[in-house]
């Protein structure tokens, strides 16, 4: 078996950007429906979309190879996971958002800080070992954590307009970009900081698409946004498998003629 078969996570592409941004869209329409919606509250919130993470991620964990749609429902799982916990230092331990945030910056700090101890290295892709694995999906989850809690700073305690929070995270995912391809700087600390800005993104983009007209939303409710949001990532799935199949019929062709 190759070592390509036991790599664990998505290759970093277009698409993987793509898929991440709805995601963190879906993340935020959907923890917003079980708390707000719903209204049941930021704890019970927080528990069941704490097992919905922890189910999907033995399922991930437990996988030979990488499953995209195994994948990509633990992202969806922090993503949503990181709204509750957000709402949560937030509202119920009323830390506020910039508080939150610095709290959550240090845990990715710490997180990404032991990676590195144990393993010498912050890489991404390819990821064999299941012990890097789990510390990649800790980071994961603090760094969705901490993009929701700064995309709500930036509409709850600065006063941006949804809208305009879209467009101020964009404008920073398009700087690391530019970064990567015109600068030497370092493409793992770009990366990190690209992830945890997709995640502001698509939490302002999606309380523009749920949220009251007066408060500058769409008002097109977490329902109806979270199910659009459902179907988007559910067609890049497919396609993700698509991808995956050809990836692998390559390889397995170019091993035989290797032979």
């Amino acid at each position: 078996m190759t070592s390509e078969k036991l790599n664990k996570v998505a290759k970093i592409t277009l698409l993987f950007w793509l898929m991440k941004i709805v995601a963190t869209t879906l993340g935020e329409t959907m923890g917003d429906f079980f708390s707000m919606t719903l209204n049941l509250g930021y704890l019970i919130s927080l528990a069941l979309t704490f097992a919905f993470f922890l189910i999907v991620l033995i399922i991930q964990l437990s996988a030979k190879r990488y499953i995209p749609v195994f994948y990509w429902l633990v992202i969806v799982g922090t993503t949503t996971l990181g709204t509750e916990i957000s709402d949560f230092i937030d509202r119920s331990l009323h830390l506020g958002y910039p508080m939150g945030s610095l709290l959550l910056f240090v845990l990715l700090l710490i997180t990404l800080f032991l990676w590195y101890k144990r393993f010498h290295d912050l890489k991404v892709y390819p990821i064999f070992d299941r012990s890097k694995e789990i510390y990649f999906w800790i980071a994961v989850l603090f760094s969705n954590s901490l993009g929701t809690a700064f995309g709500d700073f930036l509409s709850d305690d600065i006063g941006l307009s949804y809208f305009d929070g879209a467009l101020v995270t964009s404008g920073i995912i398009i700087l690391v970009l530019l970064l990567h391809y015109f600068t030497r700087i370092n493409a793992i600390i770009l990366f990190w900081i690209a992830f945890i800005f997709t995640r502001p993104f698509g939490a302002t983009f999606g309380d523009f698409l749920t949220k009251p007209k007066a408060k500058g939303g769409m008002e097109l409710g977490t329902l109806p946004s979270t199910l659009v949001c459902i179907a988007l990532i559910t067609i890049l799935i497919f396609i993700a498998h698509a991808q995956e199949r050809r990836s692998k019929n390559r390889l397995s062709i170019n091993n035989n003629q290797s032979h």
